[in-house]
């Protein structure tokens, strides 16, 4: 039987349609919801997600600012600008761009960012709300993918779930989401022993690792559920995941396609977050 291909692009769809909903109700209330999005250099990849990001916000009716900074820009500089953004009111969610030029410290420019700001949910003070299961912001890919497996009707609680990869952005708050979902969790990465023994376990098997179609049907169970995070260019040019697919989908009772599986989430959370975060700001939750 063919796996049910977890369609990224639909569940993301309707998830902005109900931020669009949101926003407009913020509006009628006077509130402009407004993303500001800080990017140094002009890396092509990043370009492509800022633009995707300004799309996003277009659609939604969420307020869009870009500042765009040259490639020396410096540290101080950039925090500077970030101050400048955590004392805009009118600004609700601030994002910087990954990644920094060298010279740059990611987790300095994180900590920077107003915890009540931080829509990408980098900062310690929200990372360590989702591990006390409190209020905060969520790290868009974990939340996107807890998303898709809840509208897919695909049942954590009692599961054995492995995380396979141990990211601060991916790994580590997806198994966060998974313990709060009343999974099994297992984290796994490059030193974990008898790696494949572990994930074969797996009734829900996340591959976040950044190698191009490293996991393969050896890794997992007849009838597991895998999401791929991965997104790569292989030899021909064309995207693909952390996981060779086409061995790995005919075991599978569910998968997520690349591109088109996880991708879409993540910019639909994001959206997701910034409305929270002007409702926080107004008073409104």
């Amino acid at each position: 039987m063919a796996p049910v291909l977890i369609d990224g692009k639909k569940i993301s769809a309707q998830i902005k349609e109900e931020v669009k909903e949101e926003v407009l109700l913020l509006q009628q209330r006077g509130v402009a919801p407004c993303l500001a999005v800080i990017q140094v250099g002009d890396d092509p990849a990043s370009s492509i997600y800022v633009r995707n990001k300004r799309k996003a916000c277009e659609y939604t009716g969420i307020r869009f600012v870009d500042y765009l900074l040259p490639e020396d820009t410096d540290q101080r500089t950039l925090l500077a600008r970030i101050q400048s953004l955590n004392e805009d009111a009118s600004v609700h969610g601030i994002l910087v761009q990954l990644p920094l030029p060298e010279g740059i410290d990611e987790k300095t420019v994180a900590r920077a960012i107003l915890p009540s700001k931080d829509v990408d949910g980098f900062h310690p003070a929200n990372a360590g709300a989702l591990f006390l299961g409190e209020k905060g912001f969520i790290s868009c890919t974990p939340a996107g993918i807890l998303q898709l497996l809840n509208r897919s009707g695909i049942e954590i609680e009692g599961k054995e779930c492995v995380v396979l990869g141990r990211s601060n952005n991916v790994g580590k708050p997806m198994a966060a989401l998974l313990l709060q979902e009343n999974g099994t969790v297992t984290i796994t990465h490059s030193r974990t022993r008898n790696l494949r023994e572990v994930t074969r376990r797996a009734d829900i098997l996340v591959v976040a690792v950044g190698k191009p179609r490293l996991v393969d049907d050896t890794y997992m169970k007849e009838g597991a559920v895998v999401i791929d995070v991965g997104i790569h260019r292989n030899e021909d040019n064309k995207l693909c995941g952390d996981v060779d697919f086409e061995k790995v989908a005919p075991k599978c009772s569910a998968i997520t396609p690349v591109p088109g599986g996880v991708g879409p989430m993540t910019v639909a959370m994001l959206m997701k977050n910034c409305v929270k975060a002007a409702e926080e700001a107004a008073g409104c939750r």
